[in-house]
């Protein structure tokens, strides 16, 4: 599937719901200079594409609930295709592994945990040991402060021309 050619104005859409998802279509009209009926035409476009994925709220945690969050580094077992599926499978449907990611460079895989604190965290991996889901070795690190997180894309930086 080839990439969609994006123009300016749907940059700016896209950057502005980056921001502010809640925005009314008339306010989003009027931060990216189109009127409006061209504008929910874009975004609907944009939508269909599958370039707008969803709509989100950022939850702040900290203000009602304790967690930890844990950064864990997973090595296979094996390395067949079966084995890479079991695993990313059994990942999918554990709620808090929150984010995974397939690498490269000695490590199989990067998850992201949120749990309610270390011990729970713990506890989720000796279920996962037990389940036999193919994890060899794993590695974790504690988030001591989250430094920088954003949820917007530098979609200026990623399509800028050289």
């Amino acid at each position: 599937m080839s990439p969609i050619k994006l123009d300016a104005i749907d940059l700016r859409i896209l950057a502005e719901i980056q921001r502010e998802g809640r925005i009314t279509k008339l306010k989003l009209a009027e931060r990216v200079n189109l009127s409006p009926t061209p504008c929910w035409e874009r975004l609907r476009r944009l939508e269909q594409a599958g370039i707008i994925a969803g709509y989100h709220a950022r939850i702040n945690l900290e203000r009602f609930a304790p967690a930890a969050m844990v950064l864990m580094e997973v090595v296979l077992k094996r390395h067949q295709h079966s084995d890479f599926v079991r695993f990313e499978e059994a990942v999918c449907d554990i709620p808090e592994i929150v984010a995974c990611y397939a690498t490269g460079g000695g490590i199989d895989y990067m998850l992201k945990v949120v749990a309610r604190d270390v011990d729970n965290y713990q506890r989720l991996v000796d279920r996962m040991l037990i389940a036999d889901i193919g994890i060899d070795r794993y590695f974790t690190y504690i988030v001591t402060k989250p430094v920088k997180e954003s949820p917007e894309l530098p979609l200026d930086r990623l399509l800028a021309r050289p």
